[in-house]
C-alpha cells in the first residue's frame, strides 16, 4: 500500500491501484482505479444520454449519423425487452435498458485500457440487489402477501426453508456469474501481459476481442435475460 498498489505481483498487474487515500471515522480508505474506471463509464453514459436528448429535440424524419445510432440502439433494446416480458415490457423498459447499457460499457471498457468495473464484486452485487428488490416488490404487488407466502410453501410447507434459500440465491447467482466471468478475463490478460510481456505483441488483441467484447456482450445479455425472466415471473398472477 506504500506505493498505492493494492493487488499486483512482481511482474503481473491486475490493475488495482490506490489513487489516493482519505480518513473516515478513523479508518483509512482508498479511492482506487476501480472507482476511477466506474466514474469514467458513468460519465460516458451521461454524456451519451445528454447528446441523445439534444438530438431528439431536432430529430429529422430521415435519420442519419448519430440519430441512426440512437434509434438503432433503442429499437434493439425495445425488441429484446418486449420479446421477453410481453405486456410488462413498457413498465421495465427504462430499468432493463439502463442496466444493459451500463453492464455492456463496463464489460467492454477493457478494450480501452480500463479495468472493467464489473470485475469488482461491489458493483455486480449492487446490481443483483437492485434486481432482487425489484423482483420481490413486484411479487408482493401482483401476488399479494398470500400469494407470496404460498409461493414460499410450494409445493408443501416443508419446502419453506429451501424456497427461502432459493430466493436469497437469486442476487448471489446473478452477481457472481457476471463478476466471475469478467474477472477471469482480467486475470487472464494480466497473466499474459505479465508473464509473456516479451512476446505479447499484437496477438493479445484477439484475446481482448474474446474476453472484453464477445464474453462481455454475452454476460450482459445473460444478466438482463435472467432479470427479465425473474421479474416477469413475479408479475404474473396465473
Amino acid at each position: 500500500m506504500g506505493e498505492g498498489i493494492l493487488l499486483s505481483g512482481a511482474d503481473v498487474d491486475f490493475m488495482i491501484h490506490g489513487v489516493f487515500s482519505y480518513e473516515l471515522f478513523g479508518q483509512k480508505l482508498w479511492i482506487t482505479t476501480s472507482h476511477v474506471c466506474l466514474l469514467i463509464v458513468m460519465l460516458v453514459i451521461i454524456g451519451f444520454s445528454v447528446a441523445a436528448k439534444r438530438m431528439i429535440k431536432r430529430a429529422e424524419e430521415v435519420p442519419s449519423g448519430f440519430q441512426n445510432v440512437v434509434e438503432l440502439a433503442v429499437e434493439m433494446l425495445d425488441k429484446m425487452i418486449s420479446g421477453s416480458m410481453g405486456k410488462f415490457a413498457p413498465r421495465f423498459r427504462n430499468y432493463i435498458g439502463t442496466i444493459f447499457i451500463f453492464i455492456l460499457l463496463s464489460n467492454i471498457s477493457g478494450l480501452f485500457g480500463l479495468r472493467p468495473p464489473t470485475a469488482d464484486y461491489g458493483v455486480t452485487f449492487a446490481l443483483g440487489i437492485l434486481t432482487f428488490l425489484l423482483i420481490n416488490y413486484n411479487e408482493l404487488k401482483h401476488q399479494k402477501v398470500s400469494g407470496f407466502v404460498k409461493g414460499l410453501c410450494d409445493p408443501w410447507p416443508i419446502w419453506l426453508p429451501i424456497n427461502i434459500i432459493g430466493k436469497i440465491a437469486v442476487p448471489l447467482s446473478l452477481s457472481l456469474r457476471l463478476f466471475a466471468n469478467i474477472l477471469s478475463g482480467v486475470v487472464m490478460m494480466a497473466l499474459i501481459y505479465g508473464l509473456l510481456s516479451k512476446v505479447a505483441i499484437i496477438w493479445p488483441a484477439a484475446l481482448h476481442v474474446y474476453f472484453d467484447l464477445f464474453s462481455g456482450s454475452i454476460q450482459t445479455y445473460v444478466f438482463c435475460m435472467l432479470t427479465m425472466t425473474y421479474i416477469t415471473s413475479a408479475c404474473e398472477t396465473d
